[in-house]
């Protein structure tokens, strides 16, 4: 579980509700329902259309990794590509057998498949780039979603405060509902400023960070592999991979 993050997103609430009691106005105020619809149900609206819902299910999905960051240590990540390296040097490349069955990453299940298979040094870097650049993209499409989402969601904060402002505008006439009409025209844009600012903006920043750190490993383990398949002395194996960390 990743605290820090945890502690933003509860840190952007408490804001929100300590600012509305400071400025004297009560909790309550931030309670509107129509504007919630507007704004929160018009920003679903809005990705709906642009998005299929392949893509929206993986932006589901991927929103996790920034609360369960998965670990990015690429010099464990070295540390065992050269020992794999010693070991295909000791009993030949099908040594490496037992390593399969133990790991629980797909991507380098199969780049250790693909090398205990004997294939050319290029064909394993061709496929598991493709494999690679697949997966940065569908990650990246989901991280935009929202980003999207925090591009949206002030408009629709905008929209929400000039409908709310008409509603007022037809009871002029009764001056006692001016002052909370207007409050409850201006939560709308709470809401959408809130949600893109204090959150949907910084978790497409977080998600787009990530996925280029597991972008970075799975290039260590590529040219690893493909060292490995070339047959290369582990400490050159090594001292090519600690140039990705440097």
């Amino acid at each position: 579980m990743d605290l820090i993050s945890l502690i933003g997103t509860i840190l952007g609430f408490v804001v929100i509700i300590v600012g509305t009691i400071l400025k004297g106005a009560h909790v309550s105020a931030l309670v509107n329902p129509a504007a919630f619809v507007i704004v929160f149900v018009g920003t679903l609206a809005a990705l709906l259309v642009q998005n299929s819902g392949a893509v929206l299910r993986h932006a589901l999905k991927v929103a996790a990794m920034i609360y369960k960051p998965p670990q990015h240590r690429p010099e464990d990540l070295i540390s065992r590509i050269v020992g794999w390296s010693e070991i295909s040097r000791r009993q030949g490349l099908l040594g490496l057998e037992p390593q399969i069955d133990s790991e629980p990453d797909p991507f380098i299940k199969k780049g250790l498949q693909m090398l205990v298979d004997g294939g050319e040094p290029e064909a394993i870097r061709n496929v598991l780039e493709v494999d690679m650049e697949t997966r940065e993209a569908k990650d990246l499409a989901a991280s935009k979603v929202y980003e999207s989402a925090g591009i949206f969601s002030p408009t629709m904060g905008i929209i929400g405060a000039v409908m709310g402002l008409m509603a007022v505008m037809e009871n002029l006439a009764d001056p006692s509902k001016l002052g909370h009409g207007i409050a409850a025209a201006f939560v709308a844009t709470i809401y959408g400023v809130a949600l893109a600012n204090m959150f949907m903006l910084p978790m497409a920043a977080r998600l787009k960070s990530l996925i280029g750190k597991q972008t970075r490993m799975r290039e260590i383990l590529i040219e690893g592999l493909v060292s490995i398949a070339e047959g290369d002395n582990p400490r050159l194996i090594e001292a090519r991979l600690q140039g990705y960390v440097s």
